[in-house]
Order: structure tokens, then C-alpha cells, then sequence
């Protein structure tokens, strides 16, 4: 089973790259971050021609967040968190695999930039908020799969120059705290569990020639329960689509089920 995560900057705007990529490379679950549209223009009928049912949490223009899925999902939930300003940032579904139940979690963090106003405060208290949840659900089912944007720069290898960004709201001291308060709840940061010092930029900004000369981070994760890790056979940085005619400024990140 091929599960994907990847922030695609506007769903619509993106419909081509997408598609494309479903096609080339045939996951079966695909989590989207920054949909930027309402549920009611999501374009259901593309996906379904592709054979994937599609599960959506739109806001209008910004963030927004869905699953599509070959497999049938259950318990579809968009409640895991309450949102002070009830932005699109979370949704859940179950999914079978081998006979266990795994809780598919799909994320997009806030940025919290800039950090002295009311945005970096947001963005402590949502991720606050996710590790509240993170340990009830743990309770429930030791099975979780959360993937996303966490808008979350973990350690100076994972960003082309760490100096630059020692005050952002992504690598902020604090911040990268509470990513590992939640992989001490049970989780393995499922990159860095293959790759311990391999690069692993996820993002190129669309300025200054980021993507020519790699100039980029990796804040999109897999984090897996380590109840699971090990059927995790393979984690892969898509980087063929970041390449393309009119790219998000995020690529795939993909985990291989045995």
C-alpha cells in the first residue's frame, strides 16, 4: 500500500499536476494539504474518474485540507480539534490493512509567522491542541499514520541554511519541542527512521531560484506509531512533480505498506 502526503498549493490550481501524478505513480491514498477551496468546488469528478473516493475539509482561498482514496475510509472526522478560528487544518479517516484498523491523521500546521503576533501564538496552541489529541487517540488505537505540512523545521540538517532561520516560527526552539513531545507519545519521524543524515528537502520556496539551487526544508512528515513502523518498508521524497510546469512549492512525501 502506497500512501501519499503532499501540500499542493491550491487543488484546483494544481488539478493537471495532480492528476499526472496519480497516474505515473498510482498511490493509494493521497493526503492533500492546502486545498484552498470550498467543499462544494472540489473536484470530486476528477478523482472519481481515477477510481478515488474523496473526503474534504475546504475553506474558501486559504488552507483546507482532504483524502482521497482507493480504499474504502471510515469514520471520517474533521472535530479532532477546535479551531479559535475555525480555519481547515485537520481531518481524520480509518483505513484496514491486514486486519488492523490504522487512523489515517492529515495535517496543515499553521505557519506562525511572524513570531512576535498573534500568528505564532496560534500555531503553539493548535499544536498544543494536536497533542492532546494525538494522546487520547493513542489510548483508542496504538495505530496512527499522521502525515502533513507541520510547517516544522525538526533539526539544523533538515534546512540549506539553519542561521537564517533561527527566529522563524518553522525552527523556533519551542516549536521544535512540542514536534518531539509528539514523537515521545509513540511515534518514529518515518524519514529519519531510513534516512539518519540524508537530506530530505520537502519544500523550495518559489523565489530567489530556491528549487535551482536547492534551497529548501523539509517540513512535511510521516509520523508513524512505532506499533507500525516496521511494516513501513520504504519512504520516498517524490521530487518529479516539484519539477513540473506550474509545481506547488511543496512535493510528495510517499510511505510504502508491505
Amino acid at each position: 500500500m502506497l500512501i501519499s502526503s503532499w501540500n499542493v498549493n491550491s487543488v484546483r490550481a494544481r488539478i493537471e499536476n495532480i492528476k499526472s501524478y496519480l497516474l505515473k505513480y498510482k498511490p493509494d491514498v493521497l493526503m492533500m494539504q492546502e486545498i484552498k477551496t470550498e467543499d462544494v468546488n472540489f473536484p470530486y469528478d476528477d478523482f472519481a474518474s481515477m477510481d478515488y473516493e474523496s473526503h474534504v475539509f475546504g475553506q474558501k482561498s486559504y488552507n483546507g485540507v482532504a483524502i482521497i482514496s482507493k480504499n474504502k475510509l471510515n469514520n471520517i472526522r474533521t472535530d479532532l480539534i477546535k479551531d479559535k478560528l475555525k480555519q481547515s487544518r485537520i481531518i481524520s479517516a480509518e483505513i484496514e490493512y491486514k486486519k488492523k484498523i490504522i487512523q489515517l491523521i492529515n495535517i496543515y500546521t499553521p505557519n506562525g509567522n511572524p513570531v512576535d503576533t498573534e500568528k505564532y501564538d496560534y500555531k503553539k496552541n493548535w499544536m498544543d491542541q494536536l497533542i492532546k489529541q494525538l494522546k487520547i487517540l493513542s489510548k483508542k488505537n496504538s495505530n496512527i499514520i499522521l502525515a502533513g505540512d507541520f510547517n516544522v523545521i525538526p533539526a539544523a540538517e533538515d534546512v540549506y541554511n539553519v542561521k537564517s532561520f533561527e527566529d522563524d516560527a518553522l525552527y523556533r526552539l519551542e516549536i521544535r519541542k512540542k514536534f518531539r513531545e509528539m514523537l515521545n507519545l509513540g511515534f518514529s519521524d518515518t524519514y529519519r527512521h531510513f534516512h539518519e543524515e540524508k537530506e530530505g528537502y520537502t519544500f523550495w520556496d518559489y523565489m530567489r531560484g530556491a528549487w535551482q539551487k536547492n534551497n529548501g526544508m523539509r517540513i512535511d512528515h510521516f509520523l508513524v506509531s512505532n506499533s507500525i513502523i516496521d511494516n513501513v518498508k520504504d519512504i520516498n521524497i517524490n521530487k518529479d512533480p516539484r519539477g513540473r510546469e506550474k509545481p506547488s512549492d511543496h512535493t510528495p512525501i510517499e510511505i510504502k505498506l508491505a
